[in-house]
């Protein structure tokens, strides 16, 4: 073989496509390391201070002078535009959608409104501005504790620490709503020095500790779960101090924490037309999301609601929580190559599944709430009525555990199948046992439902007066409200910036 510079001396312009090569080989090199050193300079100084976070600062817009990557991507929470097969972003009334909810929660205030929720955007507001909450003419009272702000804002850590933790369970809702003003946000599970995550809500730490564990030894992965669980759980408030808990003494799942309720005589509320002492499930999301098969494949919470983003050379979290539904390639294609159509389709096919045993279990239920009406209205006494009771009780509590938590027939389509099964099992046993009470009471005919085709009817059926509730939630909002955000104008303008 010729040496080189022999060919090139032979074929000269051989010699000009090796310099011609030579040069664009090293003004590419150069572009690519030009290009790692801005992403470099990128991450260096993505998050450079820009004010210094006190210690409690509960504002999102100024943790965002800091992060505006993640607030810009938070602030979209406030978008309430999304809607999947069942489930929405908007303010939609569950009530006139399903008035079966109005009967099966009878003497519970979700009876007189209930939405589906918002974005995290808007806590505050639509707590405010519901009746659940009650319309107090004072603002200082109201008929729920102050607990009932625990999972609303990241002012509630800020007034636990100033308060101590009892006092702000045990005050009154309505005279904590001149400090509870911002929005879920950034203090609610980030340290405002380090930003690692943390949990800052004492019922989850203390849930823990009954447990023997240390929450403080979770890992990071583990950590971006359990910011969420301090509120996507279910809870009850303890005692006359409406001490806010979680029901994981026994363990996670249905029979363990309804073992922990029955054994602690607990109830939220007596059904006023079956007089049975039910049990409200809150939002168990946690619960559930660990019985399906992405927890056990080590997801987190946040890999699907909350997946990272990257821009130039920065990788951050994205804040824009959401419904993985409104982001699959974001979120489900990450892990799974179908199609986004395939992928929704596998989804809604489940849901639609559990959806059906759903509704079954809600007609059975609400029969046999009125079948029990009838069956004291016949003389039945409590000692032939408790077995049936206990049935509504655990039938009607098994479905709430599916319905209640938004995104459980996709989180664990399996358990939640079994739980509706189960419920349905129960309800028609309940209903079995009072066609024979009925019949010692010589009452054999069927008993009729009255008519709660709308959430109106359904409303006048339990003996609710929306028009004077409506009234009192008007006045609420046009006299108290306002003095409440005049007092997180004057306060916040007190903070040092």
């Amino acid at each position: 073989m010729k040496p080189i510079n022999e060919v090139v001396k032979t074929k000269p312009w051989l010699g000009w496509i090796l310099f011609l090569g030579t040069m664009a080989l090293v003004f590419f090199i150069g572009l690519f390391a030009s290009s790692i050193m801005e992403r470099r300079a990128e991450v260096v100084f993505a998050y450079k201070p820009t004010v210094k976070l006190m210690d409690g600062e509960p504002r999102n817009e100024i943790w965002g002078k800091n992060y505006p990557r993640e607030f810009n991507s938070y602030y979209k929470t406030q978008d309430t535009t999304f809607k999947s097969l069942y489930n929405s972003g908007n303010k939609t009334d569950m009530l006139a959608q399903d008035p079966k909810l109005v009967i099966l929660w009878a003497g519970y205030a979700f009876s007189k409104e209930y939405n589906q929720p918002r974005g995290h955007w808007w806590a505050v507001e639509d707590i405010r501005n519901i009746l659940r909450t009650g319309a107090p003419k004072d603002e200082h009272e109201g008929p729920q504790p102050g607990t009932c702000w625990t999972c609303k804002s990241p002012d509630v850590p800020r007034m636990m620490k100033k308060m101590g933790i009892e006092s702000f369970y045990k005050t009154k809702w309505g005279a904590l709503g001149f400090e509870i003003v911002n929005p879920i946000g950034c203090a609610d599970c980030h340290d405002p020095e380090t930003m690692n995550l943390v949990i800052t809500r004492p019922a989850l730490i203390e849930a823990f500790q009954r447990q023997g564990k240390d929450i403080t030894k979770a890992s990071h992965h583990e950590m971006r779960s359990l910011v969420c669980v301090q509120c996507h759980v279910e809870y009850y408030f303890r005692g006359d101090g409406k001490y806010l808990t979680f029901p994981w003494d026994k363990g996670y799942n249905i029979e363990d924490i309804e073992k922990y309720y029955d054994e602690a005589g607990f109830k939220d509320w007596e059904h006023p037309i079956s007089k049975a002492p039910m049990l409200k499930a809150q939002h168990p999301e946690y619960e559930l999301f660990r019985m399906g098969i992405h927890f056990d494949r080590g997801i987190a919470c946040a890999d699907c609601h909350m997946p990272y983003m990257n821009e130039g050379g920065v990788k951050y979290t994205n804040h824009h929580i959401r419904s993985p539904l409104a982001n699959i390639s974001g979120s489900c294609q990450v892990c799974h190559r179908q199609s986004e159509e395939k992928l929704k389709e596998n989804m809604y096919s489940g849901q639609k599944k559990c959806f059906e045993l759903r509704e079954k279990a809600e007609q059975l239920i609400v029969a046999a709430h009125f079948e029990a009406k009838a069956a004291w209205d016949a003389g039945a006494k409590e000692d032939e009525m408790k077995p049936v009771l206990t049935l509504i009780r655990h039938a009607q509590w098994r479905w709430d555990f599916t319905a209640a938590g938004h995104g459980n027939s996709f989180h664990a389509p399996l358990e939640v199948a079994r739980l509706l099964g189960t419920a349905i099992e129960k309800a028609s046993d309940a209903r079995v046992q009072l066609a024979r009470i009925l019949a010692n009471h010589n009452v054999t005919k069927p008993i009729e439902i009255p008519d709660i085709s709308t959430k109106e009817k359904a409303q006048k059926c339990i003996g609710l007066d929306m028009e004077k509730l409506n009234s009192e939630k008007k006045e609420w909002l046009k006299t108290v409200v306002p003095k409440w955000l005049e007092n997180a104008k004057l306060r916040e303008s007190k903070y040092k910036i």
